[in-house]
């Protein structure tokens, strides 16, 4: 296989972390848990949050996740309620290790689907009434499928979302990617599944889509990717809490990579020039349990 093109661009700002460890104590202190999940059936969204189609000349896939990393988590009580401005309980590590300010993803918080990604003591909790719930994605590992000369191919992308990303040596699979110094957004690895083939590369800014449903209320800064949800009945914390609180974030990735095609079958052939215009995730709906 002679070259494998893979475009990706996604924006974003940088914050940090708090977890405690579990305990086996049943008079423990209940506690805010968040896990994320991935949905291909959900709903796909626009940035203004509005129902999308796949354009004319363009074609999609919906991408089988397996690992996903934020660096930052806000509630947000409303609408009107400005970026940072809500209760931020999540801040990812930062270094000045590869120069300028960036992520430090050896501190990075990597989670698969149901696995608890955030745990705070719910005394460490603002009160209050939230109605939406805001985060910035950081890194996205998921298996996509290919075709070249007339084969179809699965393999895994990487992509690191952070604004800026400090990395040492990351890997998929069995293959390494060393790489001792900073990474902007958009940096990406890719690998064949059970193949010898594996390259990286780096995406330019671009139009990666970041659903916000409150933009003309409360938008987000040019460059970030702050993914915007709201509760479909508002999350209250009065202090009372004698139960753990359980946020689920599930992710759309319903056709969110989605490629322009040089040929129109439906199949994302890269070597033949067919390039990635957006693999930004498509929407995010927020619920609870107490």
């Amino acid at each position: 296989m002679k070259k494998l093109v893979v475009l990706f661009t996604l924006i974003v700002g940088a914050f940090a972390f708090f977890s405690c460890e579990d305990s086996d104590d049943v008079s423990e202190e209940p506690h805010l848990i968040v896990k994320f999940q991935f949905d291909p059936n959900q709903v796909r969204l626009n940035n203004l949050g509005q129902p999308a189609t796949i354009p004319s000349g363009h074609a999609a896939q919906s991408p089988d996740f397996s690992k996903i990393s934020a660096h930052y988590f806000e509630l947000a009580p409303t609408a009107y309620t400005q970026l940072t401005e809500g209760t931020v309980l999540y801040h990812a590590d930062e270094t000045t290790q590869g120069g300028s300010v960036a992520i430090d993803f050896s501190k990075a918080v990597v989670v698969g689907e149901g696995e608890a990604f955030l745990k705070i003591p719910l005394s460490q909790v603002a009160q209050g009434n939230y109605e939406y719930v805001r985060v910035s994605l950081a890194y996205q590992e998921y298996n996509i499928s290919i075709r070249n000369n007339g084969a179809d191919y699965q393999g895994k992308l990487a992509s690191f979302v952070g604004y800026n990303n400090y990395i040492t040596t990351h890997s998929i699979g069995n293959n390494s990617f060393p790489v001792n110094g900073n990474r902007l957004q958009g940096y990406w690895a890719f690998a064949l599944n059970n193949l010898p083939y594996a390259t990286s590369g780096q995406a330019p800014a671009g139009a990666t889509t970041v659903p916000n449903p409150i933009a003309s209320t409360s938008p987000i800064p040019s460059g970030s990717c702050v993914v915007t949800g709201k509760f479909a009945q508002n999350l209250v914390i009065n202090g009372n809490e004698t139960r753990d609180i359980v946020i689920t974030l599930s992710l759309s990735t319903n056709n969110s990579f989605e490629w322009q095609e040089v040929t129109s079958d439906g199949k994302y052939e890269p070597s033949i020039g067919e390039n990635v215009v957006d693999m930004g995730l498509r929407g995010l709906i927020p619920s609870f349990v107490k």
